[in-house]
């Protein structure tokens, strides 16, 4: 079972039917693999901030309590 969804738009289609890239084609679009890196860097930076939060309020806790 896959975790996330196919980001290869074409799909197993053959190349023939796949569209072509003509004079104003895409130019700076992202590549699948680009995508996969881009989705696992904003995983780490959501918990990495979620994380953060937590230590933070963690520490006010802790400097409002007395502790």
């Amino acid at each position: 079972m896959r975790i996330f969804t196919n980001l290869n738009l074409n799909g197993s289609a053959p190349t023939r039917v796949q569209p072509k890239v003509g004079e104003w084609g895409p130019q700076m679009v992202p590549t699948t693999a680009a995508k996969k890196r881009m989705r696992i860097w904003a995983s780490l930076v959501l918990v990495i901030g979620v994380a953060a939060l937590f230590a933070l309020g963690y520490y006010f806790y802790k400097a409002l309590t007395g502790g």
